[in-house]
């Protein structure tokens, strides 16, 4: 008889272990380089570790609902407060990793294999699977920024972590 895992014990090792990773990233923003941005076209550097510290909120959103609608006709589109300081950051990140992982830890393979769209002003933007929209859309979306992240701090000469290997900061890590 062939045994299978459960989904969430696929997710919860890779989740965990990028929420990990981001963390180290999150714990070099320094608040003197809070409103610094690369370039006129591009974020602030509170912006993007806002952000990092606000996609695990969408796994719990994923889980729970079965859509969203982030510019929903008629009303101003949903963005959350941006933080004051890097210990903000840090506090939000910790409280969206800690539900989401329970969010993701409660879910049953049936209720992720279940459709959830996004929405923009009334129109889809896409349908997944909650599974998948937790990969793609919230797991593969903080390594994406949290690269950014990574530049920002090479631009300002805060030291990049080591993530998936040695950094030029962290060689011997």
């Amino acid at each position: 008889m062939l045994a299978f895992m459960k989904l969430t014990e696929l997710l919860l090792p890779e989740f965990d272990l990028e929420m990990s990773k981001t963390l180290k990233s999150l714990e070099r923003v320094p608040d003197d380089k809070l409103d610094w941005k690369p370039h006129g076209k591009s974020a602030t550097m509170r912006w993007l570790a806002g952000h990092l510290a606000n996609i695990p909120s969408w796994a719990s959103m994923t889980i729970e609902k079965d859509s969203i609608d982030i510019a929903p006709p008629g009303e101003p589109p949903q963005r959350p407060a941006e933080p004051e300081s890097r210990q903000a950051i840090l506090d939000t990140f910790a409280a969206n990793v800690a539900a989401a992982r329970a969010a993701i830890a409660a879910a049953s393979d049936e209720h992720l294999m279940q459709p959830w769209t996004l929405l923009q002003g009334g129109k889809t933007v896409f349908t997944m699977p909650k599974f998948a929209v937790l990969r793609g859309f919230v797991m593969n979306h903080i390594i994406h920024h949290r690269a950014q992240l990574g530049v920002y701090l090479r631009l300002n000469d805060i030291p990049v972590p080591a993530l998936y290997g040695p950094s030029a900061d962290e060689a011997g890590m």
